[in-house]
């Protein structure tokens, strides 16, 4: 089977799954079970109606029932606005939109027109969310693209990443030497300027992966114009926007403005038009179409001829002013665009209406080692050559279908590049984050023994009561104590109510033990059970002592510690059964992840007798067996 066609047949099964769980949630369901469920709002208040950018109506609605209840909508979720005319017998009236902003009980609607349907004004109106077909059409459109593609870069690029040609590199590019980075990351600088098509950067944990790219990027706008800097996720763009800010690049963010943190919404593109020199004109034209169009629509449904041909001299003189609104408008994108030396965005972002036919020598593509491998191919058919940079040793991307999942949809293009190239990528080396024996077991299983800790972080430990140092790992073993899971019949989470209740009792202590004149630790609990998470949370809570240190503690699952740190972390591995079974424990890699998010100090409770049966957690007992960590539950009852 053809590489491409491999890929669009499992991008096929991963949309028709992701289609079945919507239809079984919304579109089999009725009105008030929707409601119920978080999946509608019904009935709604319009409260404001307003021209926004690109000349789309933005409508605020308000909820006047149900108020703070609990709902499933997120800003950027495509909805339906409707009219309920079930009732009457008859079909309901809608409009797609997209979510911008969302409140409580509150959020703002943009819709692809410039008019509001005539039964905006009716009562019965509510809120439906969607299924939204758009992010999967763009991969498949991508895919499409470059596996067509015949002239250059595209066809030269695609020969590259599925293997038909090996990367080529300038031979005459000089040594790089930044003083304020390391050997590796020189070295990974130096890859990414000599690569002709593709270069990979592996940055495992705390190898400052984000600050090397960064200084990639800068000498790469020494003799390039441009560049696209992407990533799966907006969080991490977000990162990468106020980083590339920091180091003095113009940056432009494109995306919708309500999934970009505060920290860098000056520097999304919606931010910059505000504050452009033409943007006052542009206002004041927008202002006069929104009062013709305000006219117009006082004349309601039923009206005769002479009303008739009033509102449509009014919709008329609306849509001539913007048109004009929308030729400024387009100058000042474009204005702001030819200006940015940095443009990042999304992988599915990439194609927004701004920048879709544009095209940049060079991409970078973040965290490309969890990005959807129909997703990358989004940016890259816009680019001479591309960098990717990440780990793959850590969180792969998220697939919806077992299916697709077996079939190979959760290898990513930087993980297939590493194992049949391993020429093209480089490693960083030093980490600047961990205690060397925090480190040191990920760094044997995962890393081949090449990371080094810097000498900053090498030894440091906690410090605690009276001067002493506590120890930076602690494995305690439940083994023999008949902590034994539980499941939530609800959702088939496992959960452990005495391994929460040890964790509880430690961290008690642990805090108890902090000198007076330090600050509170940032401490992390993990666990990988979504249900365990919830019973720790509620523990704490609880808790009149650890209760005040809740500004300083996260409490999460593997995948919402993903890029972050603390100073101590606890890890709750739950399952202890006699079958031994432990099942998504042995995704090892969003194992290495929880492992290697603590700096000082790293607490591990599980049980020994259920872990050792895999040979993944029978090395970490071992491990810590080795460097005298491992401790019993006993010695805490």
């Amino acid at each position: 089977m053809d590489y491409f066609e491999n890929i669009t047949r499992l991008l096929k099964i991963e949309w028709e799954e992701e289609l079945v769980q919507f239809e079984k949630k919304v579109t089999q369901t009725p009105l008030h079970e929707r409601k119920k469920q978080g999946f509608a709002w019904y009935p709604i208040h319009v409260s404001h109606i307003e021209i926004g950018t690109g000349e789309q109506l933005h409508i605020s609605i308000e909820r006047t029932t149900q108020i703070d209840e609990p709902h499933r909508f997120q800003v950027g979720d495509s909805v339906a606005l409707f009219h309920n005319t079930a009732q009457a017998g008859k079909a309901n009236e809608s409009i797609n939109g997209v979510i911008v902003a969302l409140f409580r009980n509150n959020m703002r609607i943009a819709l692809p027109t410039r008019e509001t349907p005539d039964w905006i004004d009716e009562r019965q109106l509510g809120v439906d969310w969607l299924f939204d077909t758009a992010s999967y059409k763009e991969m498949q459109e991508a895919i499409d693209f470059v596996r067509k593609a015949e002239k250059e870069p595209t066809a030269r690029l695609r020969a590259v990443l599925t293997g038909e040609k090996q990367p080529t590199f300038k031979p005459e590019v000089g040594q790089v030497s930044l003083p304020k980075l390391n050997d590796s990351q020189n070295k990974a600088i130096q890859h990414i300027l000599s690569a002709e098509d593709v270069a990979i950067i592996h940055g495992p944990p705390g190898t400052g992966k984000t600050t090397t790219l960064v200084e990639a990027i800068r000498i790469t706008l020494q003799s390039e114009k441009q560049v696209l800097v992407v990533a799966p996720s907006n969080t991490a763009v977000d990162l990468l926007t106020q980083k590339l800010a920091q180091a003095g690049l113009s940056v432009l963010r494109i995306g919708n403005p309500a999934r970009i943190e505060e920290s860098v919404q000056d520097y999304s593109l919606d931010a910059q038009i505000l504050q452009h020199q033409e943007y006052k004109q542009l206002r004041k034209i927008r202002k006069s179409a929104d009062d013709f169009r305000k006219m117009a629509h006082k004349y309601k449904r039923n009206f005769g001829k002479d009303e008739r041909e009033q509102r449509k001299l009014l919709f008329a003189e609306a849509h001539k002013m913007l048109d004009e609104a929308s030729n400024i408008e387009k100058y000042i994108v474009e204005n702001l665009l030819q200006n940015a030396q940095v443009i990042t965005a999304t992988l599915v972002g990439s194609v927004n209406r701004y920048i879709k036919k544009r095209v940049f020598s060079t991409v970078f593509i973040d965290e490309a080692a969890q990005a959807l491998e129909p997703a990358t191919w989004i940016p890259i058919a816009k680019a001479h050559r591309v960098v990717l940079a990440g780990d793959h040793c850590q969180l792969p991307p998220t697939v919806k279908s077992s299916q697709a999942l077996k079939e190979g949809l959760g290898k990513t293009l930087m993980e297939k590049m590493i194992n049949l190239y391993p020429q093209s990528a480089t490693m960083l080396e030093v980490q600047y984050r961990m205690h060397t024996q925090i480190m040191g077991f990920s760094n044997q299983q995962f890393y081949a023994g090449k990371l080094k800790a810097h000498a900053s972080v090498a030894d440091r430990t906690l410090a605690i009561w009276e001067g002493a140092q506590s120890p930076p790992i602690e494995f305690i073993d439940t083994a023999g104590c008949s902590f034994d899971e539980k499941m939530l019949k609800e959702s088939t989470s496992k959960f452990n109510p005495e391994e929460a209740s040890l964790l509880i009792k430690h961290l008690t202590e642990l805090v108890g033990s902090k000198p007076a004149h330090e600050k509170m630790w940032h401490i992390g609990i993990i666990s990988p059970y979504s249900a365990q998470v919830s019973y720790v949370e509620s523990l704490v809570k609880e808790d009149s002592e650890l209760k005040t240190c809740l500004p300083n503690m996260r409490i999460s699952s593997v995948d919402g510690f993903q890029g972050q740190e603390c100073e101590v972390i606890y890890i709750s591995l739950v399952r202890s059964n006699d079958e031994g079974e432990i099942g998504f424990l042995s995704d090892t890699r969003r194992m290495n992840v929880a492992l290697t998010r603590a700096k000082q100090k790293l607490v591990v409770i599980g049980d020994s007798a259920t872990l050792a049966l895999h040979p993944f957690y029978q090395a970490f007992l071992a491990y810590v067996e080795g460097i005298g960590a491992h401790k019993s539950a006993w010695e805490y009852a």
